[in-house]
């Protein structure tokens, strides 16, 4: 019998390709998902097993929580095909939850929040540990004054300036309640919360508040970065590595 079912997932992006399928490329996490769902429920060619992610992280970025949802015609129970889904998926990738949902649940539409984080990691030492999942810093950023510039970004606003396609065709308009900068040690975090991101958002929102943190760019100077919609005002796209998806609101 055919059912929706919500999947909550983990992995490290280090070696793919991002979250979507894209042709010629096997190492996406979309893509493995549905290669071992297809064999699970044993799909034919002229069958296909579409699984919906709440978002489409980009190629070495991070999800804790990612959630997604996807219709199997299968036999097995809920632990069933999370065991199944975690014996064959590769281990940087790991399915946290799998529950049988409404017919009407869609990972993507039904969203009504979305938290990032971004980690950034300054020092004489090196984070050896954690070199994949932080972003080293050449210099010190001024924390007080990224959270200051933070402020002007705060809201329902045309984020067209940090989105990083420019050509896109949909409305670029996106409400962020929420940016928090904490320093702990060594470590920088950037928690980004609104009710979706463009292409590279919160990428380029992190590059922006960096450049203000080294003096580059004054924080009122972010009001009107804002208010250019134009991609080249704002700052470098932040590198992918930092990037995690933390967790998705429903």
């Amino acid at each position: 019998m055919k059912r929706n079912y919500k999947l909550t997932i983990s992995y490290d992006g280090t070696r793919f390709f991002g979250w979507e399928r894209q042709p010629g490329k096997d190492m996406t996490i979309q893509g493995k998902l549905e290669s071992v769902l297809s064999k699970m429920t044993g799909v034919t060619d002229g069958e296909k097993v579409n699984v919906i992610g709440a978002g489409r992280t980009d190629a070495g970025v991070h999800a804790r929580a990612m959630t997604a949802n996807v219709v199997l015609d299968t036999d097995k129970t809920e632990s069933e095909i999370q065991d199944y889904m975690n014996t064959y998926l590769p281990e940087d990738i790991s399915v946290n939850e799998v529950k049988a949902c409404s017919d009407r649940f869609h990972a993507r539409y039904n969203a009504l929040g979305k938290t990032y984080r971004y980690t950034c990691w300054y020092g004489a030492s090196k984070p050896v540990f954690d070199r994949k999942y932080v972003t080293i810093l050449d210099k010190e950023p001024d924390v007080i004054k990224m959270q200051e510039a933070s402020e002007y970004l705060i809201g329902t606003h045309d984020f067209k300036s940090f989105c990083g396609n420019t050509h896109m065709k949909k409305s670029t308009v996106r409400c962020v309640d929420n940016i928090k900068i904490e320093r702990s040690g060594n470590y920088i975090r950037l928690y980004f919360h609104g009710n979706g991101f463009l292409q590279n958002m919160v990428r380029i929102l992190t590059g922006t508040l960096l450049e203000v943190g080294y003096g580059n760019i004054e924080p009122e100077q972010v009001k009107e970065i804002l208010e250019a919609c134009d991609r080249q005002k704002a700052g470098p796209t932040a590198r992918p590595e930092g990037l995690c998806m933390m967790k998705v609101d429903y």
